[in-house]
């Protein structure tokens, strides 16, 4: 498929391009193959135009078309009732007005964009494409090996190992290469224990509490069915993370009449008889179809300039997304109080294991590790949990809140994920090293990206791509032919932009609060379109500007000292002292 079968009208005059809390501005509107640029009239001759729009199509969600009643006949007669509206809703929740001369060029402009904006393959997405200057191809792909995080855990325990049995993919088409399991365990009994698992997700270790020793396990759901089938390797593996006498929690993010359902199925629980160190809890969390209606219906909200309070409340309440974050808050608080208060292992999973799983794992690690809540660690912790843990990106971010398609797999658990990080920063305002603008920027990224780090479903996927329709498989290679957004990101001009001026290191468990109060609507994300958010930005300069001032001369005093300390012998020793 070439780009250029796709694009009816490439470049269009006098365009008028409009947005909320925009001044409306009229120029050339061009499509590219991954690209739509509006480009200002220039203000001479021989002056160009200034850029007025940027926009990557693969993130536009929804393309509305109308006919329009034309721009002012005395100022454009040739034009005038001959122009037709065009309403992109992006991925990003902003929504721009395309006002186009000529409704055939408007059909024509709305058609290219539609189509290219539905472009499925991975390979012809612009991560493929983009190459900025600034960086190198395999920059930022190796910063978070597993063997790293790994190793940390190996100074403070013989008792796991890593295991490089999924190297081909075979164990479990959507676990990484490399896996921690447990040191006793061998190879052939993770194969078994993981044909009992749906998808091949065996248990594999999350997260070790170097404070008690204890650990978090994920996994999907085990395969008793009806019958209520056994698997001894199975019941094996998570004996041996529990030690005579010891008790441990496997946290289902089902409802216990969907885990019942389930069993009829071929799912199903762990049944106490056969695990009888495992007490399980049921903490059922919302995915799918419910999670991404709610989310559509909160924006549709949000969008209503004609609410009044009283019904903008009940509208913010019936789509139940503060109850979602809630929920979701609470069942993390729920693992972290196990591992860190109760000093008892913990198992989460829920059906295939790929979602809500994730979602408690990940934030009952920003909830109980420090080191989780720096802007290093918290991307680590991205990579570990979301991306090689087999979130189905691809899947679950395929569309946004505004498209008009049919749902199929989308769901915004990574968004929900977001919010939650964020509840955490405003309850805890000087403890997680990044401000919300990062959370923003993982949130566009996500959803639709000049980077590959958030591209395809799995590990399996990033390396070889099933070609589909019968056709051979092809290499995808994504980490050989995209760029890393954490190499973006980390570049040390960007870092600026991301980090929480008011952080430092707290190395406590912060515990948040999960009451109706306590839990607020991310304005930042849900509101950025609506309300100019000027002044949020000048604020947090001066924020910045009043820490670094403070800073100067501390910093100042201690180079004095040091300096002293470096050209006086005596002094130098008098320190050692």
């Amino acid at each position: 498929m070439e780009f250029s079968e796709l694009i009816k009208t490439a470049t269009v005059e006098s365009v008028l391009l409009a947005g909320t809390g925009l001044p409306a501005v009229r120029g050339t509107l061009c499509i590219t193959s991954h690209h739509l640029l509006l480009s200002s009239c220039p203000g001479g001759d021989g002056q160009p135009g200034t850029v007025e729009l940027w926009l990557l199509i693969r993130n536009v969600d929804a393309v509305e078309k109308s006919p329009a009643a034309g721009p002012d006949p005395a100022a454009f007669p040739r034009l005038a009732g001959s122009s037709g509206t065009i309403t992109l809703r992006c991925k990003d929740l902003k929504v721009l007005q395309l006002e186009i001369p000529g409704m055939e060029e408007c059909l024509n402009i709305a058609s290219s964009i539609e189509a290219l904006s539905s472009v499925d393959s991975v390979m012809m997405m612009y991560p493929f494409f983009y190459r900025p200057q600034d960086l190198r191809l395999e920059e930022g792909w190796h910063l978070f090996p597993l063997e790293q995080y790994f190793q940390k855990i190996a100074a403070q325990t013989n008792q796991w190992r890593l295991s490089d049995l999924n190297r081909d993919f075979t164990t479990c088409p959507t676990y990484p290469a490399g896996v921690i399991v447990p040191a006793a365990v061998s190879d052939d009994t993770l194969r078994r224990a993981a044909r009992f698992r749906q998808g091949g997700r065996f248990p594999v270790l999350s997260y070790y509490h170097p404070r008690n020793g204890t650990v978090m396990l994920r996994s999907s759901q085990p395969l008793t069915g009806p019958n209520r089938k056994r698997c001894p390797e199975d019941e094996v593996l998570l004996g041996t993370v529990l030690d005579e006498g010891e008790r441990g929690f496997i946290i289902d993010t089902r409802s216990a009449q969907a885990a019942k359902q389930a069993r009829m199925t071929g799912g199903g629980t762990e049944p106490k008889s056969s695990y009888p160190q495992w007490k399980r809890l049921h903490r059922p969390l919302e995915r799918g179809r419910p999670l991404q209606e709610s989310f559509i219906k909160l924006v549709e909200a949000c969008n209503d300039a004609s609410l009044s309070m009283d019904r903008w409340l009940s509208r913010l309440e019936s789509c139940r997304w503060l109850s979602h974050v809630k929920a979701a808050l609470s069942t993390a608080c729920l693992a972290a109080q196990c591992l860190d208060r109760e000093e008892a292992s913990v198992l989460v999973h829920g059906a295939e294991g790929t979602d809500t799983t994730l979602l408690v794992t990940a934030l009952a690690q920003v909830i109980l590790d420090p080191g989780c809540r720096t802007m290093v660690g918290f991307q680590g912790l991205l990579e570990r949990e979301w991306i090689e843990a087999g979130h189905p990106f691809h899947l679950r971010c395929a569309r946004s809140a505004y498209s008009h398609a049919r749902l199929k797999q989308e769901a915004p658990l990574f968004l929900l994920f977001l919010d939650c990080v964020w509840q955490l920063s405003r309850q805890f305002p000087f403890s997680l090293e990044f401000g919300e603008s990062l959370l923003l920027a993982l949130f566009d990224n996500a959803y639709a990206s000049d980077y590959g780090t958030f591209l395809c479903n799995n590990e399996k996927e990033r390396r070889v791509l099933g070609g589909g329709g019968g056709s051979a498989p092809c290499l995808c290679k994504v980490k050989e032919n995209t760029h890393s957004l954490w190499a973006w990101l980390n570049q040390p001009e960007e870092k600026k932009k991301y980090l929480n001026p008011l952080y430092s290191h707290n190395p406590l468990v912060i515990w948040p609060s999960v009451e109706p109060q306590s839990i607020q609507l991310w304005q930042g994300l849900f509101f950025r379109w609506i309300r100019p958010s000027q002044y949020l930005e000048e604020a947090r300069a001066e924020m910045q500007r009043l820490v670094e001032a403070e800073e100067a001369p501390a910093k100042e005093s201690a180079g004095s000292r040091l300096s002293q300390s470096l050209s006086d012998p005596t002094a130098r020793t008098e320190n050692e002292r």
